[in-house]
């Protein structure tokens, strides 16, 4: 059995086989271990001896095993060994259910004792099957900083007592806006990797296209974000195929073939984004997905309605500011003003950061898409040393190979080019 294909099965039944076990035992940290360990187990196991008819099932009964003993083998937890007793069942255990209850998992993470930061962590990491380190670039914090997040959610969890349970109906409405994060956080990191050698990961940014479906379908969405959320994931996939070449080498937007652009995708995901904004108030993902939309209904870079995009940062700036959202508005006034417009703009962002003015400028200077923006306005701007050096310093800060790659040769090309 391919080891692809145990990997994919591991993380498709990895969510849902820890939601089984969170249910059964209520005890989320002790859990969480357990299931790690079968992980673990199931890594070893099955490449070799092939994956099992059903992959859940057998990740539930290991962590089951694994947690019972960790339960009877903790001296210094001996009030718990009843519980153990208690819990190992006297008749054969209930049956695996056959339901998709990672979306319940989701909700249950977000759980309203922790905050913000720490429910995105702690989703992420638990039911996303994100490493460490790829929340801490996810979330545009130190790895450090995500690890002592984790630890910390797990202990306040523990010490709450309460104990993971489903939302009443008055905190649903606060855990979909913290859950709406995590899959779009989620969805970004399929997209375009962090780090590796594959420009995306598609398993990831399926399952949250999957699971912002199922949110969907299963929750009033009052706000109409949700659905401005599957819009926008729908109208940024659907250029997927036309992101790389045959070799997997990166195709910038301006140069893609864009005949191979999902036009079933895009279709779907203008038919949210109109349905949504003639009904509901307007919210960050809604702008964004319109953002999206305009991209994908342009014939070309060129033909593209830039000045519509630029009103729409705007609006969204003013709405939900952040790094990313300043960058974006940056590329879209440097269409439409010129790139020394976009220059002095970056400039600006990153002066109010350096002067303790802006979170998002301090992000925005150490940021490899930063750099690489820098250099294709210089590049732009006929600046072509300075252009050279600054996709030199974006090829050296990111760790995605094919965005790496690229960087490196638009460097090489304008220093052959002198």
């Amino acid at each position: 059995m391919p080891d692809a294909d145990a990997v994919r099965a591991l993380r498709d039944a990895a969510p849902s086989a820890l939601a089984v076990l969170v249910r059964r035992y209520g005890d989320f940290a002790a859990c969480e271990d357990a299931m790690q360990e079968a992980l673990i187990a199931a890594s070893a196991q099955w490449p070799i001896e092939g994956v099992p008819d059903s992959p859940r099932a057998w990740l539930v009964r290991v962590a089951s095993r694994r947690y019972i003993d960790e339960v009877r083998s903790d001296v210094a937890r001996r009030r718990r060994e009843s519980l153990a007793v208690e819990l190992e069942p006297t008749s054969p255990p209930a049956p695996v259910p056959s339901v998709d209850d990672t979306l319940t998992l989701f909700l249950l993470c977000c759980h309203p004792a922790l905050g913000r930061p720490a429910q995105l962590a702690l989703t992420l990491r638990a039911v996303g099957g994100l490493t460490t380190a790829e929340i801490g670039r996810a979330l545009l914090l130190p790895e450090a900083t995500i690890a002592q997040r984790i630890s910390r959610a797990k202990a306040r969890m523990r010490a709450s007592g309460e104990g993971f349970r489903m939302p009443e109906p008055a905190e649903l409405e606060s855990r979909l806006v913290a859950l709406r994060h995590v899959l779009y956080l989620m969805f970004t990191e399929g997209h375009t990797a962090s780090s590796g050698d594959a420009l995306a990961r598609v398993d990831l940014s399926a399952e949250a296209i999957r699971l912002t479906r199922q949110l969907r379908a299963s929750s009033p969405d009052a706000s109409g974000e949700t659905t401005g959320l599957l819009a926008l994931m729908l109208l940024t996939d659907a250029r997927r195929a036309a992101r790389t070449d045959a070799a997997g080498a990166l195709v910038p937007l301006d140069e893609q073939d864009r005949s191979r652009w999902d036009r079933r995708m895009i279709d779907e995901g203008i038919v949210l984004v109109t349905e949504v904004l003639d009904r509901a108030a307007i919210g960050p993902y809604q702008l964004q997905a319109a953002i999206a939309a305009v991209h994908d209904e342009a014939p070309s870079t060129h033909e593209t309605d830039w000045v519509e995009i630029l009103g729409l940062y705007d609006l969204l700036e003013r709405m939900s500011p952040g790094p990313m959202v300043t960058l974006g508005r940056i590329v879209a006034l440097a269409m439409v003003e010129g790139p020394e417009a976009g220059l002095v703009a970056l400039e600006g962002a990153e002066a109010s950061g350096s002067s303790g003015g802006s979170s998002a400028g301090t992000t925005l200077a150490e940021h490899h898409r930063t750099w690489a923006v820098r250099a294709h306005l210089l590049e732009r701007a006929g600046s072509t040393d300075a252009a050279s050096l600054a996709f030199v310093e974006a090829a050296r800060r990111t760790l995605n190979g094919p965005e790496q790659r690229f960087l490196a040769a638009k460097a090489e090309a304008l220093r052959a080019a002198r």
